[in-house]
């Protein structure tokens, strides 16, 4: 593989694997909302348990989701210099306030969250918790902008060698951005709600104890899958219009359309390979549409198979088919996100820069160097972020130290 080559796969790499921790963020945090908007309005003691235990679960993902986000933004600077010297200055805006909304004010609120427990007012730490949700839309948005600038480059003017901002509205309405980050928030919806119905059918099927908890939870899990997996089919198709040329030409893997998108591109850019990768995109493609009506299938067998009460409490096979649904929505996301990516090659700004004119002046070796390291860090994040949630998410709302009040806590017996 040449310095390109292993600069897109380090990309690529760490890019979908923090899209892993933002997915799970996104859905968590909005069930988190809802239930203890229940539990506040209704005072029932077990829809508070559910808050506690899913909330513990939110903030495992949070807190590895923030590290791997550090970590791959060091890219930018190390790998891609040519992209941010030329584009910089506008998509760079749409990262600087996704920056504002995710470290000032969704991290300040998440730690009033998680120590205003028992300290603040009920309703002011619910409004907390909402606070904390809408800013991590807020902050999906615009690196939905970010990325739509990208695929559908507006609201820019060329000064010199440098794209200049003008039209920041322009920015914001994209359709490759709106589209975008719709269906990426309720992608995130269905990874939380399959997440929360996994881990309730496996206490379920296993009988541990706070049965009532997990019972709650599995109808809520299932209740958001369904719709949202309608919701999400809604944006999807909608995205399929907005489509560039090349990437639909690739998709259907029509010869003719390959061939006009190819002499389109050479008839204003010259002689050059402009069509994407064929084989990625179609694949990407194909599995996210395949697991999609995988998920639609679970998900309404699911709604009706929860309206049974004895079917809830032991239907273990059905238990068991929820639990390794877990991992579904993931592969779903990143199947989507190869589609996307690899469909807009060969270009870093669609139609301005090519990938290979936004790279930054390093030698393979260093790039070696750096896609190890950095494929090492992530290894690990992963590992220990799916060993964290496996083991707390195994231990059940019993283990849960968030919200603990001080005189419930164990009274510690010396040792003699």
């Amino acid at each position: 593989m040449d310095t390109l080559d292993l600069a897109r796969l380090q990309f690529a790499l760490t890019a979908g694997a923090h899209f892993l921790f933002v997915a799970l963020t996104l859905g968590l945090a909005t069930i988190v909302a809802v239930i203890q908007t229940r539990a506040t309005f209704g005072g029932n003691p077990v829809h508070l348990r559910m808050t506690r235990f899913w909330g513990q679960l939110y903030l495992i993902n949070y807190a590895m989701g923030i590290v791997t986000g550090l970590v791959m933004e060091f890219q930018l600077g190390l790998s891609w210099s040519g992209l941010t010297n030329y584009a910089g200055d506008v998509f760079g805006s749409a990262l600087a306030i996704e920056t504002l909304a995710a470290f000032f004010v969704e991290s300040t609120f998440l730690g009033l969250w998680i120590f205003g427990w028992n300290r603040l007012n009920r309703w002011a730490h619910l409004a907390v918790i909402w606070v904390v949700t809408l800013t991590a839309y807020a902050s999906a948005f615009f690196i939905m902008t970010a990325n739509g600038f990208l695929q559908n480059p507006v609201g820019h003017v060329l000064e010199g060698d440098r794209l200049r901002l003008t039209d920041f509205g322009a920015m914001v309405a994209n359709p490759a951005a709106q589209l975008a980050f719709w269906h990426v928030l309720v992608g995130g919806l269905i990874t939380g709600a399959f997440f929360v119905a996994g881990v309730s059918a496996y206490h379920l099927c296993r009988r541990t104890p706070e049965q009532d908890v997990f019972r709650k939870s599995l109808r809520i899990g299932i209740g958001l899958a369904l719709p949202a997996v309608f919701m999400n089919a809604v944006f999807g198709g909608i995205s399929f219009q907005t489509l560039q040329p090349a990437k639909t030409a690739a998709w259907t893997n029509d010869a003719g359309r390959l061939a006009e998108a190819q002499a389109e591109m050479v008839a204003r850019f010259g002689p050059g390979d402009y069509l994407p990768p064929v084989g990625w995109v179609q694949a990407g493609g194909i599995t996210m549409l395949t697991l999609f009506a995988v998920m639609l299938a679970v998900a309404g067998l699911s709604f009706l198979l929860m309206l049974f009460r004895p079917v809830v409490r032991g239907f273990r096979l059905w238990h068991w088919l929820l639990v390794l649904m877990i991992p579904v929505p993931f592969v779903t996301m990143l199947s989507g996100w190869i589609f996307r990516e690899m469909g807009r090659q060969p270009w870093a700004v669609y139609g301005l820069l090519r990938t290979s004119e936004a790279m930054s002046p390093v030698t393979p070796g260093q790039m070696r160097f750096s896609l190890i390291a950095f494929c090492a860090t992530f290894a690990v994040l992963i590992a220990v972020n799916t060993w964290l949630l496996a083991r707390q998410a195994r231990r059940g709302p019993g283990a849960v130290a968030l919200g603990d009040r001080p005189a419930d806590a164990p009274v510690p017996v010396p040792s003699f």
